[in-house]
């Protein structure tokens, strides 16, 4: 993407700027973590079956191997008896063998023993213990599990790409992985800017406002995997924004600022910080909520940054669109876009021309309901949504009864990495333990000199700085849910 000087151009189709962000986002690196330690990763390996899994042939159900032809007179009223000459538990690892006439009582899980081909399910027997008599007959290979059966030696369990959810660890763990290696959640970091923003909890005044946004991209991030902290609070004042960026830089792998941004406000200050680099490219997005967009990359690491609006609702519908899919990539997922559905309208919209709609609404089954308070400001419908109606740039109105095209929101945290409270060993960061918690709530570091900002902030020039475990976490982190 071209860098840009201001929100100049035509407008641009959505499509267009999603291919482009995507075109500058490299995977991160794979790590290698314990499997207590992968939850909620991608998978940068294939996992397969060292041997062939079960290992060996077991029974599928309490009670006693046998050989087929034995029972095949068995009845209620003529039950066949047999001689109980061993009895095998799950864990057992010696050799037994039955002969004709004879079996071996078997709990779910034990080896079968040599010569039997087949369980007697204990609820068709008298459960004798010396002896046992039969009262169905069985087929070879009932209430077997033959090896081989779920997986063959070799074959692919889990390929690349995959999150790492309870179900994925274990099979890595049947396959007697102890690590796999994976694409770490990427570390975001979000600044909120505004003179007007002041914390949730504490007294207003007049002209300010609480903070919602830093906590919302925050939220929408560890939502799309990642591990997240806020920097509120930014202040309106250029020479302000670029220190707050740059100490941000060395614990992040992806930054997001909201506010600023704006078609040509004296208070953009993001807009005329960024500018200066020549990284950013500004653009004009053809989509409402949300037209004016900025990304690009910032420092000797190329960090990706994405300055989205101020107003809530553009800056919620952006971070879906844009900066969900660029977790995506680098995670290496293939699980976090958003669910497209046809739906019925029930009420007509309006849209302006040119340009494609996102309106809030609330699916139900096949039919979408707008809420009313579409403005980009109005927050409290939002919390009410669970889809986007898209509507086309061509249509100025859709009427009621009219199929549409949704995008359902996500509903189910994907990764609460910052709520962990236990301590996670990071190998190889300093010899320390960090917890994602401390990382999340970790404070900026003091602003350096303006000479050393610039340094850092400019591709192909680097300072040599200390890296603080209360800003950084490492990126072989992996943090369970």
């Amino acid at each position: 993407m071209t860098a840009g000087h201001g929100h100049d151009g035509p407008f641009i189709p959505v499509e267009e700027y999603q291919s482009a962000i995507l075109a500058a986002i490299t995977p991160l690196p794979p790590v290698s973590v314990t499997l207590a330690d992968a939850e909620g990763c991608v998978l940068a390996e294939d996992v397969t079956a060292a041997i062939s899994l079960p290992s060996f042939d077991n029974s599928g159900m309490d009670g006693y191997a046998v050989h087929a032809k034995d029972t095949i007179s068995s009845s209620e009223r003529a039950p066949t008896t047999l001689q109980v000459t061993s009895e095998i538990a799950a864990g057992d690892t010696g050799t037994y063998r039955i002969s004709p006439g004879t079996a071996s009582k078997i709990m779910t899980g034990a080896r079968m023993p040599d010569g039997a081909d087949a369980v007697v399910q204990v609820e068709w027997t008298d459960g004798g213990t010396d002896r046992v008599r039969v009262h169905r007959p069985v087929e070879p290979g009932n209430a077997v599990r033959y090896a081989g059966g779920d997986a063959a030696e070799g074959e692919t369990l889990l390929s690349a790409g995959v999150r790492m959810r309870p179900m994925q660890i274990a099979v890595a763990a049947s396959a007697g992985r102890r690590a796999v290696k994976v694409r770490p959640r990427p570390r975001v970091v979000v600044l909120s800017t505004g003179n007007e923003l002041t914390e949730p909890g504490t007294p207003l005044v007049p002209g300010q406002i609480w903070d919602s946004n830093s906590y919302m991209l925050a939220a929408a991030a560890r939502e799309a995997g990642a591990l997240a902290r806020r920097r509120s609070g930014v202040p309106d004042d250029p020479a302000g924004m670029l220190p707050a960026l740059e100490e941000q830089l060395d614990g992040a792998d992806l930054l997001i600022t909201t506010g600023g941004v704006s078609m040509g406000g004296e208070h953009d200050v993001v807009k005329a910080a960024l500018q200066k680099l020549g990284t950013v490219a500004f653009r004009k997005v053809a989509m409402q909520p949300g037209m004016p967009q900025g990304f690009g990359t910032i420092g000797e690491k190329r960090v990706p940054i994405f300055t989205l609006p101020g107003n809530p609702v553009s800056a919620y519908v952006s971070f879906q669109l844009f900066v969900r899919p660029a977790l995506a990539a680098l995670q290496g997922a293939g699980d976090l876009a958003l669910p497209a559905a046809r739906a019925t309208l029930t009420a007509s919209v309006r849209s302006p021309g040119g340009r494609r709609s996102y309106l809030r609404g609330v699916l139900d089954g096949d039919q979408v309901t707008p809420l009313s308070g579409q403005g980009s400001h109005q927050i409290a419908a939002l919390g009410r949504a669970n889809a986007l109606i898209v509507v086309p740039e061509q249509d100025t109105s859709l009427p009621e009864g009219r199929a549409v095209d949704v995008l359902v929101l996500p509903l189910s945290l994907l990764g609460q990495a910052g709520t962990t409270r236990r301590s996670l060993p990071v190998s190889g960061w300093r010899g320390r333990e960090l917890t994602a918690s401390a990382w999340t709530s970790g404070s900026a570091r003091p602003v350096r000199s303006r000479a050393a900002r610039r340094s850092a902030l400019r591709p192909g020039r680097s300072t040599s700085r200390s890296v603080s475990a209360s800003t950084s976490t490492p990126r072989g982190v992996c943090v369970a849910t």
